[in-house]
């Protein structure tokens, strides 16, 4: 197990499919006064949505059916994000669902927290532990893997 320290300011992606848009959107405008202080990406739509109407400065990826997904993954790969908050849909069968759950299984992972309802996401951003430094413990399943096959 390795241990990562996250700063003060964390680096959050906010991804919404669809039929959640106008939800993260709302959560982010009451919340912008904390989201604010941390640097923000998304996927395409949902990002510029979230710009647009919060003022937030939000950086973009691709749409999630055309990689986004698949970009933020990588950005947690390589400790460019460290927090989510995904609000996705559960009553509707996305194209890119593959897409979704390596996501979904990168983020536990690398141990990245997520947040896919409105509640869990309110409970995470108001933590006491939000504006602060943490170290975030990373197992390392990469020599857990070695070890297992020798």
């Amino acid at each position: 197990m390795s241990i990562d320290k996250l700063g003060k300011q964390k680096k959050i992606a906010l991804v919404a499919h669809d039929n959640r848009k106008e939800d993260l959107i709302s959560w982010a405008d009451q919340n912008k006064d904390i989201l604010c202080k941390h640097f923000l990406c998304g996927t395409g739509t949902t990002a510029k949505l979230i710009s647009e109407r919060t003022g937030l400065e939000v950086k973009g990826f691709k749409s999630g059916p055309m990689g986004g997904d698949q970009q933020i993954g990588a950005s947690i790969v390589n400790e460019e994000i460290d927090f989510m908050f995904f609000f996705w849909d559960p009553l509707t069968s996305q194209p890119h669902d593959p897409d979704v759950k390596a996501l979904l299984r990168i983020s536990v992972l690398y141990d990245i927290p997520i947040a896919m309802s409105r509640s869990t996401a309110d409970f995470l951003l108001k933590s006491p532990i939000m504006g602060e430094e943490y170290d975030r413990h990373v197992i390392d399943y990469y020599n857990r893997i070695r070890k297992d096959n020798f």
